[in-house]
């Protein structure tokens, strides 16, 4: 027999890579949700999806997307939950589930607290799951088997709305953790924020080379290289949005990285093997680590 759906109407406000993969992954199971509508912003988009037909209602208007829902989650960049939050905060039904996907979440307190309702439960989530692409076409149901979702709910947070989130990440095959909002950011600064923000770094050093070299750079990049241009082809307005609502865990882990870069910088420079050595075995390390975890 199969098992009651987590939530009756799971509303999508944004279906991108993460929500149309939650959508995907929804539908083919059917014991997540027993109605799942999708609401975006532009009608390209809308189009798209009701071409794909991953949701059983398409909705334009957000405000009207999220009337009767028992479970809402915001797909969509986090620079743009506070006027998304004034949209449909008086349109959420007491009981509702809110949540989210967001890569940072001392944000996510700071721009939805404030508008929620009472009676409406917030439990932020991070699915630590993606790829390169964005857009409708590019989610997938099995995004998320395998990885890790990161839970923030706050202190006094209804047990019942936690677990539900919980069994909703557990059904589209994520294991879960649970960590306060400034420790997640920090975590996330320095495994996903700061990669990123190397890799658009690296990329835009290659491009600013003379003309002869960028030619030959992208004619021989080997795997090191092209591992950089895949994390730099990421969506432009997410990572804007994460780098600046991330801004000072990312600016510290940044700062560690500078001083860790400097020190590597003067071994080279002045042919410190041994120092040498240690890092590359470090990198090793964490790399087996890595793959004992089932995670690279």
């Amino acid at each position: 027999m199969a098992a009651e759906p987590v939530f009756q109407r799971l509303c999508l406000i944004g279906v991108g890579l993460i929500g149309s993969s939650i959508a995907r992954r929804a539908r083919e199971r059917g014991d997540i949700a027993k109605v799942v509508v999708a609401s975006a912003r532009t009608g390209a988009t809308l189009d798209r999806v009701r071409e794909l037909n991953f949701a059983d209602v398409v909705e334009p208007d957000p405000a009207k997307a999220v009337v009767g829902a028992d479970c809402v989650i915001l797909c969509v960049p986090v620079g743009a939950y506070a006027g998304v939050m004034a949209q449909i905060a008086p349109h959420l039904a007491p009981g509702c589930v809110l949540t989210d996907v967001g890569s940072t979440k001392g944000s996510v307190l700071r721009d939805l607290k404030p508008l929620l309702p009472a009676g409406v439960h917030l439990v932020p989530a991070h699915p630590m799951a993606g790829t390169e692409y964005s857009g409708p076409d590019a989610g997938f149901s099995t995004l998320f088997e395998g990885r890790y979702v990161i839970m923030t709910p706050e202190d006094g947070t209804d047990p019942a709305a936690i677990q539900k989130v919980r069994l909703l990440w557990e059904r589209a095959g994520a294991m879960i953790e649970t960590m306060d909002a400034t420790t997640h950011d920090k975590v996330v600064a320095i495994v996903s924020h700061l990669p990123h923000l190397i890799a658009f770094t690296i990329c835009g050093t290659a491009d600013d080379l003379a003309q002869e070299t960028r030619e030959a750079v992208l004619k021989f990049a080997a795997s090191g290289f092209r591992d950089f241009t895949r994390i730099a082809s990421s969506d432009v307005n997410m990572w804007r949005d994460i780098f600046l609502n991330n801004r000072e865990a990312l600016l510290e882990m940044l700062a560690r990285f500078t001083e860790d870069s400097h020190a590597l910088a003067r071994a080279v420079r002045y042919g410190e093997a041994e120092f040498i050595e240690d890092r590359i075995r470090r990198g090793r390390k964490i790399r087996g680590g890595l793959i004992e975890r089932k995670q690279a």
